[in-house]
């Protein structure tokens, strides 16, 4: 599963000079036409019904709404089913397989805003998900819904809205805890307040969407109660080559244009470059016809090799190329940027990609691999 973003999105008022408009930005003219001409049921507290909320990720050609990842339809509606229920998602998966992206449109679908985001790490702590205090208020006046700093939670509870998790197995347990009596009862308790103020219930509208990395699992793991309170989804990496080299052009072409270049990343430079992480991922490449024989020969990396990965090093070749030597991107200048991705700091991974260009690379044909093959002396 991966994203897609159209460098051709009109984005307004200023928004074409930030560097990653939020989804509510960047398609808000297909947020207003899906709007304007959704006519079905919607669930409390939504701003699509499911139909129209399925065509703003999915895509509707009818309606000009590009797709925006590409996904199974059954498991997009199971995902939405889950949230126009109530109860909690939770996406699962490798790193790079846009979970994240996937959560941001969600949100956006269901209450037109993704911003109410919580980024799990070892330092968040429960103030920060749910509410703290104006400290020069809170000393004069004592504690006030004056005083009171919201955080996503509250903000979503108070306005019935979508809160994201990011990462939410990255965040000490006693965090992931606090969540309980959000998910199940939908009120979250203020001691500090009294009276009405004292407890918040959650209006139409409000629910939770986590994110979590397969291989942060055992970090803090989730306690049985709050998986309880979550369904969960598993994100799966794109398994058709076709699919996954057109989402690599299209977004490195957005990217490149972004940032100034006029020239785009070839093609046979892109099938290099798609071939090489669905090869060391263990993915069938073009021409080796699902072959697992082939594959299973090779030896797999520890590094992400996910098709966001693939994107920034696509980026990196045509910046590379342009602002060096202001010319396109080569199989060379792929060998470069590749490096820095699938090595990182480990050297057994460094002794792998070199395998892999003398066991694979050398074996393909065509003159783009041999140019390839050839520029491996640039590998660190």
């Amino acid at each position: 599963m991966a994203t897609s973003r159209k460098p051709t999105d009109t984005l307004p008022g200023g928004a074409a000079a930030l560097q990653r408009p939020p989804a509510e930005i960047l398609y808000a003219d297909q947020l207003a036409r899906l709007q304007a001409q959704d006519k079905d049921p919607r669930p409390p507290g939504w701003v699509l019904g499911l139909k129209a909320a399925r065509s703003f990720i999915l895509g509707d050609a009818a309606l000009d709404i590009a797709p925006k990842i590409v996904a199974p339809v059954a498991s997009i509606e199971r995902m939405l089913v889950t949230l126009a229920t109530g109860r909690g998602l939770m996406l699962v998966g490798e790193p790079g397989t846009a979970k994240s992206m996937l959560s941001e449109l969600l949100a956006t679908a269901i209450s037109g805003i993704s911003t109410l985001t919580i980024q799990g790490g070892a330092s968040i702590t429960e103030d920060q998900i749910k509410y703290g205090w104006n400290y020069a208020l809170l000393i004069n006046e004592g504690p006030s819904p004056r005083a009171m700093v919201p955080a996503p939670l509250f903000l979503g509870m108070q306005k019935g809205q979508v809160v994201r998790f990011e990462e939410i197995t990255r965040a000490p347990l006693e965090v992931q805890d606090c969540l309980l009596g959000m998910l199940s009862d939908r009120v979250m308790a203020v001691p500090e307040l009294s009276g009405e103020h004292g407890m918040l219930y959650a209006r139409e509208g409000f629910n939770i969407i986590a994110t979590a990395n397969t291989r942060d699992r055992g970090v803090n793991e989730m306690s049985a109660a709050l998986k309880r309170r979550f369904d969960f989804e598993t994100v799966f990496p794109i398994l058709d080559f076709d699919r996954e080299l057109a989402l690599v052009q299209e977004s490195s072409t957005r990217l490149l244009a972004q940032s100034g270049i006029p020239k785009t990343v070839p093609a046979p430079v892109l099938e290099l470059l798609v071939s090489t992480f669905r090869d060391l991922r263990g993915a069938p490449a073009k021409g080796d016809n699902g072959n697992a024989g082939s594959d299973a020969a090779m030896d797999r990396l520890t590094a992400v090799m996910s098709t966001a990965e693939a994107v920034n090093v696509a980026h990196a070749v045509g910046v590379r190329a342009w602002f060096l030597e202001q010319r396109e991107g080569s199989p060379a200048d792929l060998v470069d940027c590749i490096a820095g991705t699938v090595v990182k700091d480990n050297a057994d991974d460094r002794a792998k990609l070199r395998r892999y260009f003398e066991q694979k690379a050398a074996k393909r044909n065509g003159a783009h691999w041999r140019a390839y093959y050839e520029a491996r002396h640039r590998l660190p």
